[in-house]
């Protein structure tokens, strides 16, 4: 038995490259059970990060129980991770919602569904018929299913007409959707995990996978420990598992200051056209835009991109050889450049790395422009980040025609007259006050969202009516007029797709608590009472199930890069999940994009005319027909321009927040896990061992990080991040603080700022000062096995759990090819 506490990534099972990963089997049940006591086990996927294990789920005496991994998946060969192993059932019956409440007299008490039903249809209709479908705001999840995505998306854009409609995934990778149709024409992974199984050398640009998908790391694991290892670069200013990597393989660490990843990216260009280390004919043949790019990055020598990142001219020129002179790379991309400054830009300079030197599509070559959350694909592809479900571009008549004649409703009700309203925006006509009503599924916005005083005042506002729709009384459901028990992972029934397009199916393995009900029953449900109908009269969302809903979505995605009509809920009942596009060419899904070096850039298929990287102005169709791309992909240039908050006298310390391996989000799942809590109990501040020697701070000693919009007070971690840089985990809100004061969560720090492409925020940029309170007792709460070890070990307990995790190494067991394994004497 392991403790996985204490052994984030589990036992190595080392393999060479070219070939196939070895697969092992993890299993954690209920204490005092075996694997015989359990009734039954039902399939599903993990969803406690972007990774996509797929698992099973235990049921004794009707209740969730355990959890293992599936051996034949091709995502990760029955492994699971610590939230996984330890917080994706624990939660199911602590202190869940399990009636709806509305707010009478200023309190929320309890009521039926139909009388929460009838009250937010009626204000709906109420603010529709004064002030129209602008009146109406939906903000959304990345941990809903994909048939919950779309239903709620054609409610919206078909049924309402409105055009405000964003997920979360505005906070953790819009800006992977940006880059991808920026460079590519269209969302759509172009690499697939597969490729560490083949990857000469790996690049990580501000993703410290090793916390982020503990399962993807240990993939990554297996072969550094296998013969001929990938060398690995990492791009990150803290040091992590990730970056110790970089230096162990011969690659090179890269801690750039916070803000400065595009002057970075332009250098790490230029050093591969100035050595030669691009492939000329490819260019040619398969991208646009290389003279501008080449002129772009031309002043960023390594010397300029020293003074201006402060990292080692050396150590760029060895990032860049190690990319110019590997014969196949993997670059994989995250919230470092997400939600940081210049985010799209930066992301497309990786993007542009691969087409210079025509690295995609081929085995241990691509592009992961990761995912942050579970389902976050499945946002995107069913239009419920605004966009339109399919990949389809607003500003393409053709496009809203084809939704009209499906949806069966007048072109003019699809809001297509101007781009989709992004969350920021959404948060800002609350404000003003032409938003008003906003619902809000799945997700907890008065922790996640910057600037969270003037959040907090958004919510409280008089004439904003606000439904929550969750699974747990969040901080924001203290906001709510209404709130909605919401049933969640393993007690409905759904699909979702990972990070590299994998698509599983999640069956119902248990009911939900009390009255709670799911997503997709509360959507359906709003739209009988709205009476929303098409032109003939028929109802506009005919699907009753899930199911249902999937077979109306392969109907949108028919044709589309995002393919799902060889897909079916019985198709994916088996061994593994399946890859989209999946269709008669691709039967079995398509592992890789762009092999053929086409891209979706034909104006009458692209999903963006695509923007201006600086402003973000958007392009005319005009002008995208005047650069003839006609299948072939973009190399988008933009210049450094320096970030809109830097460090000065008052605020000296860039501060930046970021996840802790042992919790996900704003921990209303994790927090309720006796184990990972205990992992990771309460909030802390990261500082390196210089800076708190100048303050004269000590670990564990209790300061204050604050910004011009707010303060936290929380103990110091003295850790091994780069001097002048303090790290916020962003996970710890209020419901379990006991305290009134509003300093403790990251977000009081943050800005409201976001890059003019992905419209993402700039989490990662905030001018703080650091100021001591007064000694604490005992060290920082924070974790010891990952990026916040202390600086000094031997002064901080290591962080430990139990043996309880059954790890069954299977080396003669492959992984899926095409042939279901028996599994059921694991």
């Amino acid at each position: 038995m392991a403790d996985r506490i204490s052994d984030l990534w589990g036992t190595r099972t080392p393999h060479a490259r070219d070939t196939s990963w070895p697969v092992r089997v993890d299993q954690h049940l209920e204490p005092g059970l075996t694997a015989a006591d359990v009734d039954d086990w039902v399939q599903s996927a993990c969803t406690l990060c972007s990774n996509g294990c797929a698992c099973d789920i235990a049921v004794k005496d009707g209740r969730m129980v355990g959890v293992r991994g599936r051996p034949g998946d091709v995502v990760n060969h029955g492994r699971l991770g610590p939230k996984g192993l330890y917080g994706s059932w624990q939660w199911s019956r602590s202190e869940r919602l399990t009636r709806p409440l509305v707010r009478r007299g200023g309190e929320l008490r309890e009521t039926d569904w139909d009388t929460a039903m009838d009250l937010i249809a009626r204000r709906s209709r109420e603010l529709l018929d004064e002030f129209g479908p602008l009146s109406h705001g939906f903000y959304t999840s990345g941990q809903l299913f994909l048939e919950e995505y779309y239903t709620l998306s054609v409610l919206g854009k078909a049924g309402l007409g409105t055009p405000h409609m964003d997920g979360n995934t505005r906070l953790c990778t819009a800006t992977a959707a940006a880059a991808l149709k920026q460079s590519f024409g269209s969302d759509g992974q172009p690499g697939s995990y597969a490729d560490i199984e083949a990857c000469d050398a790996l690049f990580l640009f501000g993703h410290n996978m090793a916390e982020t998908q503990t399962v993807l790391w240990s993939r990554v694991l297996d072969r550094l420990r296998g013969p001929e290892p990938p060398v690995v670069v990492a791009v990150d200013p803290r040091r992590t598992p990730v970056t110790e990597a970089a230096v162990e393989t011969g690659g090179v660490h890269l801690a750039p200051l916070p803000g400065t990843n595009q002057a970075l990216m332009n250098g790490l260009v230029r050093e591969l056209l100035e050595h030669g280390w691009v492939d000329h004919d490819y260019i040619a043949a398969h991208t646009v835009g290389y003279d501008e790019l080449a002129a772009t990055v031309k002043p960023y020598t390594p010397e300029r991109v020293a003074e201006i990142c402060r990292v080692e001219a050396r150590d760029l020129r060895r990032a860049a050889e190690v990319f110019g002179t590997s014969r196949r790379v993997l670059s994989t991309v995250l919230q470092g450049f997400y939600q940081s400054h210049q985010a799209s830009a930066a992301s497309c300079q990786v993007n542009n790395l691969h087409l210079l030197r025509g690295l995609l599509g081929r085995p241990g070559s691509g592009i992961l422009q990761m995912n942050g959350q579970p389902t976050a694909q499945n946002t995107r592809e069913c239009g419920a980040d605004g966009d339109l479900p399919g990949f389809r571009n607003w500003d393409n008549p053709e496009h809203i025609r084809q939704l009209a004649d499906l949806w069966n409703v007048d072109p003019l009700t699809i809001p297509h007259w101007a781009p989709p309203t992004h969350a920021m925006q959404i948060w800002r006509y609350a404000e003003q006050g032409s938003i008003r009503l906003l619902w809000i599924s799945a997700t907890n916005p008065a922790v996640s969202l910057p600037e969270l005083p003037r959040i907090r005042k958004i919510l409280a506002r008089d004439d904003l009516f606000v439904v929550v729709q969750d699974g747990f009384h969040t901080e924001t459901a203290e906001y709510a007029d209404v709130v909605l028990p919401a049933a969640l992972w393993g007690e409905k029934q759904g699909t979702f797709t990972n990070a590299d397009r994998t698509v599983h199916l999640s069956e119902k393995a248990v009911e939900p608590p009390g009255e709670a009900r799911a997503d997709l029953d509360i959507f359906l449900d709003y739209a009988r009472r709205m009476d929303l109908r098409d032109r003939d009269g028929g109802p506009l969302l005919p699907w009753s199930d899930p199911e249902g809903a999937f077979e109306a979505w392969k109907e949108c995605s028919r044709g589309r890069p995002c393919d799902y009509t060889g897909l079916s809920y019985d198709r994916l009942r088996g061994d593994t999940g399946i890859r989209w596009p999946c269709t008669d060419e691709y039967p079995d899904g398509r592992e890789r994009l762009y092999e053929d070096g086409v891209f979706p850039t034909h104006a009458d298929v692209c999903e963006s005319y695509g923007r201006d990287p600086l402003t973000g102005g958007t392009t005319s169709r005009e002008q995208y027909l005047a650069t003839r791309p006609d299948g072939r992909a973009f190399l988008r240039a933009a210049e450094y321009v320096a970030p809109p908050e830097t460090p000065d006298d008052e605020f000296p310390f860039a501060c930046t927040t970021g996840r802790t391996v042992y919790h996900f989000h704003t921990r209303t799942k994790t927090g309720r896990s006796r184990r990972l809590r205990r992992a990771a109990p309460e909030p802390w501040a990261e500082l390196s061992a210089r800076d708190a020697e100048a303050l004269g701070i000590a670990e564990g000693d209790l300061v204050r990080v604050e910004s011009a919009r707010g303060r936290v007070d929380v103990p110091a971690r003295i850790g091994r991040g780069r001097d002048g840089v303090v790290f916020l985990p962003f996970h710890y809100g209020y419901w379990d603080s006991g305290a009134d004061a509003h300093t403790r969560a990251a977000n009081e720090l943050t800005q409201t700022e976001w890059d003019p492409v992905s419209k993402q925020p700039l989490f990662k940029l905030s001018a703080v000062r650091v100021v001591r309170l007064g000694g604490g007792a005992g060290p920082a709460p924070a974790p010891t096995t990952a990026a916040s070890a202390p600086a000094d070990p031997a002064a901080v307990a290591p962080t430990s759990g139990d043996d309880d995790v059954h790890e069954d190494v299977r080396p003669d067991l492959p992984r899926h090819s095409g042939t279901p394994h028996d599994t059921s004497h694991l």
